[in-house]
């Protein structure tokens, strides 16, 4: 069923570029924050606690879906509100006690919950469903993003251009994979790697969340899945080291503040995204690979960073599909069960055809 009126929660870059490219698309949105943004925005915009349940049950009443780009620690209040109020739920965490939250409230739910729909977990998760359906048998899929500087400085190489407190989260959090056809949970920041990506050198190791709920479907089907983050060679130590030996892992805000502050966001980014699969088709071993190095465009007459559309371009695509019937209206959505080409066909997701 055709919805039109959206709440979008959370006005950081994220979250006014997806509530922009929504009222592109003809949605009616409103845009809630608890202050003004500094740019003008094409919606009209609300000063609420975002934190109070109560309130946005208030404000849902009126509304048919809601998009939370809020900390991943807000987003099961938020969740609540929607399945209360009988709407559509999406948001972009990767946090996964909060997802499993929502898994059970979508068993109740009048509407659509739809969270992880960022781009880990997100996009990649629908990139390597895809490229799992064309093997007859799939032996490994591997799931690699990276959201860097593209000049980094010092030693960490590294700029938060995306939230603090879902990095330190991905960070610290154990990891699900699965490993020679066994559902695993290991330490994050380890199974360290090498890759190249456009002759650019890069590493990666295991960090939380970013498989979304791929373990759970494809358990029994493919032998091997796992999800890293990539970073610039010596990241994963100095981090290690940061977390483990300064035990900054006890102090997860001050970490969040303290890295911030010493890194703080840029404005030209890179997403680097590798995904790639092997397996049989037709008795020989094959590999299958989607690589791209995504850099800020212009959209909407604005600058926008690669972190920022990578996101939000996923988020809304996935909501245009919903809104077109393409997608189920109730219980719980999965990643890995949105199709590849009609996402690249909406106008939102086409953007990642224009990377390189």
């Amino acid at each position: 069923m055709s919805f039109k009126s959206i709440a979008v929660l959370g006005l950081g870059k994220v979250g006014a570029l997806a509530a922009t490219l929504l009222h592109e698309r003809g949605f009616k949105v409103t845009g809630y924050d608890q202050r003004s943004p500094r740019d003008a925005l094409p919606f009209p915009i609300k000063n609420t606690d975002l934190s109070c349940e109560n309130a946005l049950l208030g404000e849902f009443r009126n509304l048919e879906a809601v998009l939370s780009c809020l900390p991943y620690h807000l987003n099961l209040a938020v969740a609540q509100a929607a399945h209360e109020a009988g709407i559509h739920y999406f948001d972009l965490t990767e946090d996964v006690p909060t997802t499993r939250a929502i898994i059970e409230l979508s068993t109740t739910a009048r509407g659509l919950m739809a969270p992880q729909c960022g781009l880990a977990p997100g996009f990649v998760g629908i990139v390597g469903a895809a490229q799992i359906e064309l093997f007859d048998h799939c032996r490994s899929l591997k799931l690699r993003v990276g959201a860097l500087p593209q000049n980094p400085t010092g030693l960490l190489g590294y700029a938060f251009n995306w939230s603090p407190e879902g990095v330190v989260n991905e960070y610290l959090n154990d990891c699900d994979v699965i490993e020679g056809g066994v559902r695993k949970s290991v330490s994050p920041m380890e199974w360290h790697e090498i890759l190249y990506i456009g002759g650019v050198k890069l590493e990666a190791f295991t960090t939380s969340g970013g498989l979304g709920t791929m373990c759970d479907t494809y358990l029994g089907r493919v032998d091997n899945v796992d999800y890293k983050t990539m970073r610039y060679p010596g990241h994963m130590k100095l981090m290690n080291f940061f977390f483990h030996e300064l035990l900054l892992r006890e102090r997860r805000d001050i970490a969040g503040q303290i890295l911030t502050n010493a890194k703080p966001p840029v404005e030209d980014d890179v997403v680097y995204i590798h995904v790639s699969s092997e397996g049989e088709i037709d008795g020989r071993l094959q590999r299958k690979e989607f690589v791209r190095a995504c850099r800020p465009i212009e959209i909407a007459g604005k600058h926008r960073t690669a972190i920022a559309w990578t996101t939000a371009g996923s988020v809304v695509a996935v909501i245009e599909l919903v809104r077109q019937g393409a997608l189920p209206q109730t219980g719980f959505l999965k990643q890995e069960d949105i199709p590849l080409e009609p996402f690249l066909a909406t106008k939102t997701g086409a953007l990642y055809k224009r990377a390189k």
